[in-house]
Formats: C-alpha cells, sequence, structure tokens
C-alpha cells in the first residue's frame, strides 16, 4: 500500500523508497559505530541489521526527515541491549564461583554474593576473556538440558535481572522456590562444566 504523500499543510510519511535509500546511506556509517563500540565485526553487523529492522517495522511511516534521529536513537538503544546482555554473561562466570562455596544449601541464591563484588575482579587478559567467553558458551549449551522451571527461573534472575519476588511473581511460586530452583539449576550447570573439564574459577 504506498504511502501518502504531502499536500500544503501536511506532515509527508516516508515512501518505501525513500525508506529503502535512507538505510543504504546510513548503513556503512552504522557499521563503523557499531564496530568502534563493539569490536566485532560480526557483532557488528548484526547490531546494525537490528537496529535498521527496528526503523523499517516501527517508524517507517514517519515523515523522511524523521527517521536519521529515530535511527540512531534505536541504534543506541541496541548496543545498550547488547552490553546489557554482555554484562549479564560476564557475571555468570562469578556466579558458579559464588556457589561453589555454599553448594550444599538449596536456598541459596548465588545472585546475593554475586551483588556484593565489583567489576574490578572481571578478567582483563586476552587469555582470560577467552576463556571466559568459550566458558559462557558452554553455559549456554547447558541451559537446553535444564529441567523447564530450573532454567525458567535461572534466566529470569541472571538474563531479565528479576529479583526474587519478581520471579516468584512472573513463575506463580514463593520466592523460597525461586532460590531453590536458581540454585539447582547452578549446581546443574556447574556439573555439566566439570564434566567437560572446566571447574569453577
Amino acid at each position: 500500500m504506498p504511502l501518502s504523500r504531502q499536500d500544503s499543510g501536511v506532515t509527508t510519511v516516508c515512501s518505501p523508497a525513500e525508506l529503502h535509500q535512507f538505510l543504504i546511506s546510513v548503513e556503512r556509517r552504522a557499521y563503523k559505530h557499531a564496530l568502534f563500540s563493539v569490536q566485532d565485526s560480526h557483532v557488528a553487523l548484526d547490531i546494525v541489521q537490528d537496529a535498521m529492522l527496528k526503523l523499517a517495522e516501527k517508524y517507517g511511516d514517519k515523515p523522511a526527515d524523521e527517521l536519521p534521529l529515530l535511527f540512531q536513537r534505536i541504534l543506541q538503544n541496541v548496543l545498550h541491549d547488547h552490553y546489557r546482555r554482555q554484562k549479564v554473561r560476564n557475571t555468570w562466570i562469578t556466579l558458579f564461583s559464588s556457589f561453589q562455596n555454599k553448594q550444599d544449601d538449596e536456598a541459596f541464591d548465588p545472585l546475593e554474593i554475586l551483588e556484593e563484588q565489583n567489576e574490578s575482579q572481571l578478567p582483563t587478559e586476552p587469555s582470560q576473556l577467552l576463556q571466559q567467553k568459550q566458558t559462557i558458551e558452554l553455559i549456554e549449551q547447558a541451559l537446553s538440558g535444564l529441567p523447564i522451571r530450573q532454567r525458567e527461573a535461572f534466566l529470569l534472575r541472571y538474563w531479565e535481572g528479576l529479583d526474587t519476588a519478581e520471579t516468584a511473581a512472573v513463575m506463580g511460586c514463593t520466592e523460597g522456590s525461586v532460590k531453590t530452583h536458581c540454585s539447582r539449576a547452578t549446581h546443574a550447570l556447574a556439573a555439566a562444566l566439570k564434566a567437560k573439564g572446566v571447574e569453577s574459577p
């Protein structure tokens, strides 16, 4: 369905051709922007494509002169979402270390210790970062083998960042059950890592 054009005093909406041309014109600069931010060409390309798709889906009927600012806002939001996911993944390594000390307590929630630790403890050496990335990939693979409730609790707490009460409300259970599910999930994931030769740090 073609988009309407401007008559006198009426706001012009972007035509499909204009939207397409805008995306072409901004793609290279956006890619460079994302690449400087994430230092990974494949991730940068995914981020730019995601931002472009969001612009087309949500704001394709906006006036053409509004597209540049809208796109930059979307791109920044996609970058922020990427950083959030990376930070969450990075905390999983510390989470297993926290769990190691209290693995016999099923009501223990590793995030309670994790929240007290500062970011200076995260690895900075390239070899450490590579090892951490590989460990995180193994964790993500092992997640698919968890019982449904354990996986749900783990992801809500350690991926979505919900607190215990919020997770309990979403899952329709008690806060104690959330802590038990999380601890059992962490224990199972740690065991899966150990089986692959990866010890908790």
